[in-house]
């Protein structure tokens, strides 16, 4: 029987399989809305359906969340999903799109696996043993390369690199300007990968995401807290839930981060 891990990551690889079919065949898919705006396709749903398959498989008994599928089976064990992360950008082939899963136990996220399918990366982490990084090729994964965020630089706000996700071209009126007080003040990077990934590599000091939900932000904590930075909702709250958050590779630099943002200091 796989580890937790394992098994999130071969579930993750799977939906990343099927999900790369459908951005190769763009131009016959079938886009739909729903209630908030956002885009969701068939690919969406089928990328799904196949990471639950395999979990369903090796762990019967475990609670699965996914995006389009809401939540099924009760358990103090329960899988996250998000199948496509960044569907506009998927319809737009962009390849910087994601697949999200986690494990949350006893209401804590203890494992998470993001995949780029159409980059071949993959960075995942375990509570307590750090995060990686490497690239793959269909179900074959590199040895991982431990990812830390930079300590170098001074621990403030000023002059720090920052990601905001989604890209200039997704923000709303309202969320510019709440961004405003804090771009004022740092330097806001394009970003080839999720900027939270970049914070956890070392690449970006900080990244706000704007808006989502717990399958959001569930597998993209953990690799950042792994990787020795902070994460945390506008709120304080340090487990993934709805609305904006920010990941930081230190504490000054993310209260600094929420006292601009309006939010309130971890």
């Amino acid at each position: 029987m796989d580890t937790d891990l394992l098994l999130a990551r071969r579930a993750a690889l799977a939906g990343a399989a099927v999900g790369l079919r459908h951005f190769a065949a763009l131009t016959g898919l079938p886009r739909e809305y729903k209630a908030d705006g956002s885009v969701v396709t068939a690919a969406d749903r089928a990328v799904e359906a196949a990471i639950r398959a395999v979990l369903a498989e090796e762990r019967p008994g475990d609670a699965v969340l996914g995006e389009e599928n809401g939540q099924t089976g009760e358990s103090d064990r329960r899988w996250i999903v998000d199948p496509i992360d960044g569907t506009a950008m998927f319809v737009a082939g962009d390849d910087r799109w994601l697949v999200l899963v986690a494990l949350e136990r006893d209401g804590e996220i203890v494992a998470g696996v993001v995949v780029v399918p159409a980059q071949g990366r993959i960075w995942w982490a375990t509570r307590g043993g750090g995060a990686f990084a490497a690239r793959y090729a269909g179900e074959a994964v590199e040895d991982g390369r431990r990812l830390h965020v930079d300590r170098s630089r001074p621990d403030v706000l000023a002059g720090s690199v920052l990601g905001v996700i989604p890209d200039d071209d997704g923000l709303r009126p309202a969320e510019r300007e709440m961004l405003a007080p804090l771009t004022a003040v740092t330097s806001k990077t394009a970003w080839g990968v999720h900027a939270a990934l970049l914070v956890a590599g070392g690449e970006f000091d900080l990244a706000v995401q704007t808006r989502g939900h717990v399958w959001d932000f569930a597998a993209t904590s953990l690799i950042v807290t792994e990787a020795g930075g902070c994460y945390s909702g506008l709120d304080g709250r340090t487990t993934p839930g709805r609305g904006a958050s920010v990941y930081s590779c230190g504490a000054g630099l993310h209260a600094e981060a929420l006292d601009r943002l309006g939010g309130r200091r971890v």
